[in-house]
């Protein structure tokens, strides 16, 4: 098969009905944006869900690939990080035009075998004509590994039928437990149109894609991230840069924690190990 990196313009609706359910799965106090209300920094990862008809989709949930990406045969796919510049002002209920492409495809051998990274280039477009975001995500695909490979889980909440309540609690100057359950990813899922099976599917993510439990979205963690940049109501961004270097699994500890820089504040991510463990996701925010 034949494939080449090509533009996909469309014409799409900042849909308020998956805003609201991103609002309602934080539950932390805020009011949800309603039809009209600036869309909060990178809600459009939400607002715009892309729906696949079932009989697109690959074995893991995913679309096949070989259309808008490249047909990578590598298994695993992991949402790596990306950049975000804000020209102007998305609104909740706004017809915009979405123009996306492939920007560049590159092979690398790492230290856990053979890995594909692919960078993809999108800019939302303001019912004006202005760019509303200029977004480009990196996404790496890796080698499968060996069921149960990698450190045990701790099941945590996972294990309880209940929900933990707000995924997001103050528990500090300027920090916050992160707390997830099954059904804190399922819901997510559902609102992001996100079918990979690593986010609800047990036996596939351990079985399978070799993971020690089901995997919390780095989307997820990164719009946690941001979202406590709205708690803390600061100033609007220009824009803002976002790494996943270390996945997060359903039920383990994690502390979110802000500090200031010379150009704005970064907020991180830190998982079971702690601050010593090192961030597993980072956010660098400049506001305008």
């Amino acid at each position: 098969m034949t494939w080449e990196p090509h533009t996909v313009t469309t014409v799409e609706h900042l849909d308020p009905g998956p805003v609201a359910a991103l609002a309602a799965l934080f539950d932390d106090g805020l009011p949800a944006p309603a039809p009209g209300d600036p869309l909060p920094p990178l809600w459009h990862w939400v607002a715009l869900p892309r729906w696949s008809p079932s009989s697109q989709l690959s074995v893991d949930g995913h679309p096949f690939r070989g259309s808008f990406l490249p047909p990578v045969e590598l298994p695993r796919r992991m949402f790596a990080g990306g950049s975000v510049e804000f020209g102007g002002t998305l609104r909740v209920g706004d017809e915009i035009r979405r123009e996306a492409t492939v920007e560049s495809v590159t092979e690398k051998d790492g230290r856990s075998g053979k890995l594909v990274v692919v960078v993809t280039s999108t800019t939302l477009f303001a019912p004006d004509g202005s760019p509303g975001v200029v977004e480009k995500q990196n996404i790496i695909y890796r080698e499968a590994a060996a069921p149960g490979d990698g450190p045990k889980a701790d099941p945590g909440p996972a294990s309880k039928a209940t929900p933990v309540g707000p995924p997001i609690v103050a528990s500090g100057v300027d920090q916050w437990d992160f707390r997830t359950d099954p059904t804190l990813l399922m819901r997510f899922s559902a609102a992001t149109a996100n079918a990979h099976r690593i986010h609800y599917d047990w036996p596939y993510a351990t079985g399978v894609e070799g993971y020690p439990g089901l995997v919390v979205h780095g989307p997820l963690m990164t719009l946690a991230l941001a979202q406590t940049h709205r708690l803390a109501g600061d100033a609007p961004l220009a824009s803002l840069a976002h790494r996943n270097a270390a996945p997060l699994f359903c039920g383990q500890s994690a502390t979110l924690r802000s500090r200031a820089t010379e150009t704005g504040k970064t907020v991180e991510l830190f998982g079971p190990r702690g601050i010593d463990g090192g961030a597993g996701t980072v956010l660098e925010l400049t506001p305008r």
